[in-house]
């Protein structure tokens, strides 16, 4: 169901409750309840239709086309993003409707039944592996990510309880067009709505205002840790962001030191621990922070 469309900050935006809601509750013809009965259902193939992700994905598309339709609405300058589950949402989304100028996932990504927070639980464990097939055939995320037209950002936490970085890596490595890769530190989870970096991302396609920084592929050599920095602006904090942990993501604890900002280089001497991740994390004036995808040594 279609709760708001306005224009904000310039934009029409439309808001989207996606298990069809009303005032007092659910509606007769609402959709599959927003639970995780519905998000993981041993269904037939035969009822994968009712099944929330493909009724939540249906019902995206069908808000963009009544969007586009909109008079004061520029069909040629679109924009998607979603927060965790509409994070999920969001990486389905962008492979099927190619309408969309840019999409940013907040957390959510694919992969979700190799490692998320869901895999040990009642929702993968308990199906049979002929629903398991058909959940990861229909609904996960992966199968659709390299289909995507559109530049991505994503943006996630380094501890992030649902969806762990490694999933996430091997989400947006899947995207053939441009990825920015934003990952902070302890990010808390949450429908927050106030990351700097998605607004700005999505102007600089949308507006063609000024873009955020690129940062190329992380070189070591001897000891030392350097990454390229490309872009309109220029980088005025850095830093490394590492952890000797091993195990669960989840539980890692993270730690960062200063790098050194050389032009449009960012260096620094890597810690001794091994087995050791690592990513650089640089600011720019505006104070918009990417990251470059994490290494792993050993």
């Amino acid at each position: 169901m279609i709760n708001e469309t306005c224009l904000t900050n310039g934009y029409a935006a439309l808001a989207m409750d996606l298990a069809g809601n009303g005032p007092a509750g659910p509606l007769s013809d609402g959709g599959p309840k927003d639970n995780h009965e519905m998000k993981f259902p041993a269904v037939s193939e035969s009822e994968t239709k009712d099944v929330w992700t493909y009724q939540a994905v249906a019902a995206v598309i069908r808000g963009h086309s009544l969007l586009l339709s909109r008079a004061e609405v520029d069909r040629s300058r679109t924009a998607l993003t979603g927060i965790s589950w509409g994070g999920y949402l969001t990486c389905i989304v962008a492979g099927l409707d190619h309408r969309f100028k840019a999409a940013v996932p907040v957390y959510g990504c694919g992969f979700i039944n190799e490692n998320s927070c869901w895999v040990d639980s009642k929702n993968f464990s308990s199906m049979t592996d002929d629903v398991r097939k058909r959940w990861i055939e229909n609904f996960e995320p992966s199968r659709y990510l390299g289909q995507s037209q559109c530049p991505m950002l994503f943006m996630n936490g380094t501890c992030d309880f649902a969806y762990p970085l490694d999933s996430y890596q091997k989400s947006y490595n899947l995207v053939k067009t441009p990825v920015t890769v934003s990952i902070k530190i302890n990010r808390p989870h949450g429908h927050i709505w106030k990351f700097p970096e998605v607004d700005a991302f999505i102007d600089s396609h949308l507006r063609k205002t000024e873009l955020l920084l690129t940062l190329g592929a992380m070189k070591i050599d001897g000891g030392i840790a350097s990454v390229e920095v490309t872009g309109p602006g220029a980088a005025v904090k850095a830093e490394l962001d590492y952890t000797a942990d091993s195990g669960p993501w989840q539980k890692r604890v993270w730690k960062t030191v200063p790098a050194d900002i050389n032009g449009g280089k960012v260096s620094v001497n890597l810690p001794q621990e091994r087995p050791l991740v690592c990513y650089f994390y640089v600011t720019d004036k505006r104070g918009l922070a990417i990251s470059n995808p994490h290494v792993e040594l050993y």
